[in-house]
């Protein structure tokens, strides 16, 4: 699915990661920001964790050589490092200024934040048990270390200082903003509570810390433990190549001879939208959608409870009536009223949708005697077989053109003539990584040949690594302290094809290729001094990954990059034609069940945890909404994983509605064009006032000076084909 790094200091705050999971969303908060400064504090040791990055371009992680038995240590030293920069921070005698306590705080924790970095890799990469229990261990112990910097009054008080300063007049709007981030990043997470308060909320925040591990990791046990291994006589239905990549899972799994069907999206949504046997269909939905939901020790179910009643009791702390108010202060939406009034206004027109499409499925099924009710784990069957009624369009026939290696290819194409970015494959064995299948490509400005930075591609499936598709940085491009190369990547979890042939994914899976690529595009594109301009509005960040998905539609790319896997032969126009022509079908479908988890995010955050039982409010609030039967939340409550592993989407999920009307309107324009898609003139608005800022600009002034205007809703009902007022 279609998340945003901070400086140390935000990142002490959040923890926040940099992107998404699953189709278009993302997931699981793990630090791995790298610093803008690799100087700050020598470190002499034999632990590669605690080393700067080492080799060409810059310093790249040392992949090759990370152990897991180093990180517990690196961890400790590494609290303790940036412990006594903050100390000196706080307590220099000199008057505080921009320069000797917000910079300061810019160049602390460089060491601290290349651990994270590997941390990042064991979490989201190669997880395994081994880590899991260093997780649990340090997850608390590194919150109270959070805790200890933003509770030190002596650096709130200096940075109170510049804050309040006549200097702040002074400064560049990129210093001016990453002061008031900062200050508000202290205020916002009680540096402004008295002595008993402040203890209250480190305690909670390290409660927080234990619980949300404890939630990731039941998930990925729930996605570990449920392979379901099918027989050749069970294969009805399914497209050879998924059948191909199934047999390969089984055998890297131990089981050869059978078909693997694991627990993860990209393994589900394929298996119920073919296999005809309605048995399966409905155990795969089940064992799918109940992940965390299953009553044993895995059970998310009171861990929920739990970490609902301490965020209400952490913002009641700071004033606020409930989480949500606390949480959209700072983002484009600015209040939980205004969040839901969106969703309001695009929820009825999405149900009514969903009427229609179960009426077309239901005729079909009718027709063909099957003496069913359409049920949740018919619903992908069946559209697909609406979709070829409707359109003659065979998502499998779709998919014999859309190989991994040449989209990406396209992708590569589009960064060309959108940002001049060109991109080559480094030699093989000069920039180490973590498993074999991870690539590197060094990115280069095509007009001026200045190296930009380096991009990792993790495309696969394999056990360890967690469901979905995200992106992330392993270094901040920053020029504050001398220029940084930025050091990002692309991990998808596509089932790989055996060998000697090309890797297939379905359409939807291309879009969110794309979507990911964008946000590959936002680090690299950047340009900026400070790594707080780093840091992200939530309900801003999926905007340009969004956008970047509409590319894949234009005749530039259609026209070179999707031929067929075996004959090499161009995907014919009239398939094409049927793909544009189906452009909003099962809109219904795809708006309500990420609305349906958006809302029921909100709901858990502006509702008194006392009354709550999750497995009963869930149900209570959908059954409220007129939730159509035929459809459950994209993200059901006992693995949404974006709200319960971590802060950074809690009652925030909203925002990629929020972002989706910033990506229509944008679309509208270049669409206008007289260039299209490739209009040099917008082309360079694009990057300069979308891309390159970050977050040096408030993103709303950034749209504003884009688009000549703010965005309206009506362009997200024309994109999505549902029904616009007066049109």
């Amino acid at each position: 699915m279609k998340k945003v790094l901070l400086s140390s200091l935000a990142l002490a705050v959040t923890l926040a990661l940099a992107a998404c999971s699953d189709n278009k969303q993302p997931q699981t908060e793990s630090p791995t920001a790298e610093s803008a400064s690799d100087t700050v504090t020598t470190v002499t040791t034999d632990n590669v964790l605690l080393q700067q990055y080492a080799g060409p371009y810059g310093g790249v992680p040392q992949f090759d050589k990370m152990e897991l038995d180093d990180l517990k240590p690196a961890l400790e030293q590494g609290m303790a490092l940036n412990l006594a920069e903050i100390d000196a921070i706080a307590n220099n005698p000199e008057p505080p200024t921009f320069a000797n306590t917000i910079v300061e705080l810019e160049r602390a924790g460089s060491t601290l934040n290349r651990i994270f970095t590997y941390w990042g890799i064991w979490s989201s990469n190669k997880s395994s048990p081994e880590f899991r229990a260093i997780q649990a261990e340090m997850s608390p112990k590194l919150s109270a270390f959070f805790s200890q910097i933003t509770q030190n009054e002596a650096l709130f008080a200096r940075v109170k200082a510049v804050y309040e300063s006549e200097e702040l007049a002074t400064l560049t709007p990129e210093e001016q903003r990453i002061t008031w981030l900062t200050y508000n990043s202290f205020a916002s997470n009680g540096a402004t509570l008295d002595a008993a308060a402040k203890a209250r909320y480190a305690e909670i925040n390290q409660e927080l810390s234990k619980l949300s591990t404890q939630f990731s990791n039941n998930v990925l046990a729930d996605e570990e433990n449920y392979v379901l291994y099918l027989t050749a006589d069970q294969l009805d239905g399914l497209p050879e190549s998924f059948v191909s990549a199934s047999a390969a899972a089984a055998t890297q799994r131990g089981n050869e001879g059978k078909y693997a069907i694991t627990n993860t999206r990209s393994s589900m949504d394929p298996f119920l939208t073919y296999s005809t046997n309605r048995e399966l269909r409905e155990q795969v939905w089940n064992t799918y959608y109940n992940r965390g939901d299953n009553g044993d020790e895995f059970d998310n179910n009171a861990i929920i409870k739990q970490l609902l009643t301490l965020r209400h009791e952490r913002v009641q702390l700071l004033g606020f009536e409930n989480y949500a108010q606390w949480r959209l202060q700072d983002r484009m939406a600015k209040t939980p009223e205004n969040a839901m009034d969106l969703m309001m206004r695009v929820w009825p027109a999405a149900i009514a949708r969903v009427e229609e499409e179960v009426a077309d499925m239901q005729a079909i099924a009718d027709a063909e005697g099957a003496n069913i009710t359409i049920e949740p784990w018919d619903y992908r069957f069946y559209a697909e077989k609406v979709r070829k009624a409707k359109y003659a369009l065979d998502s499998n026939e779709v998919k014999q053109y859309l190989q991994l290696d040449k989209l990406r290819d396209a992708m590569f194409y589009v960064a060309d003539r959108l940002f001049n970015f060109t991109f080559e494959p480094v030699p093989e064995g000069s920039v180490p990584v973590f498993h074999p299948d991870v690539k590197v490509w060094e990115v280069t400005d095509s007009t001026t040949g200045k190296h930009i930075g380096l991009w990792y591609l993790d495309p696969f499936a394999r056990q360890g690594k967690r469901s979905g598709a995200w992106a992330t940085m392993y270094r901040q491009p920053t020029s504050f302290d001398g220029e940084r190369s930025a050091l990002t990547s692309n991990n998808s979890n596509f089932v790989k094809a055996p060998e000697g042939q090309a890797t297939l994914i379905s359409w939807d899976d291309a879009e969110t290729y794309f979507h990911e690529f964008g946000h590959a595009l936002h680090f690299l594109a950047a340009d900026v001094e400070y790594p707080t301009s780093h840091s992200g509005v939530r309900d801003y960040t999926e905007f340009q990954s969004q956008l970047l998905e509409r590319w894949l539609l234009t005749d530039e790319v259609i026209n070179q990059y999707l031929v067929h896997h075996e004959t090499g032969e161009p995907i014919p126009a009239e398939l094409v034609a049927k793909i544009k022509a189906a452009a909003t079908f099962n809109e219904g479908f795809k708006t309500t069940e990420y609305m349906a988890s958006a809302i029921v995010d909100l709901l858990y955050h502006t509702t008194d945890p006392a009354t709550i039982e999750p497995d009963a409010f869930e149900r209570e609030q959908l059954q409220a909404l007129g939730m159509p039967e035929e459809i459950v939340m994209r993200h059901r409550s006992p693995h949404f994983g974006h709200i319960f592993s971590g802060e950074g989407y809690a009652a925030a999920y909203y925002g990629y509605m929020w972002a989706e009307v910033l990506t229509s309107d944008a679309a509208e324009a270049f669409a206008e064009a007289p260039g299209g898609f490739y209009d040099e003139a917008l082309s360079e608005r694009l990057v300069k006032y979308l891309f390159a800022v970050r977050n040096a600009m408030d993103p709303a002034e950034a749209y504003r000076k884009f688009r000549g205007r703010d965005a309206n809703v009506e362009a997200l009902m024309r994109d999505r084909g549902f029904p616009v007022e007066g049109e």
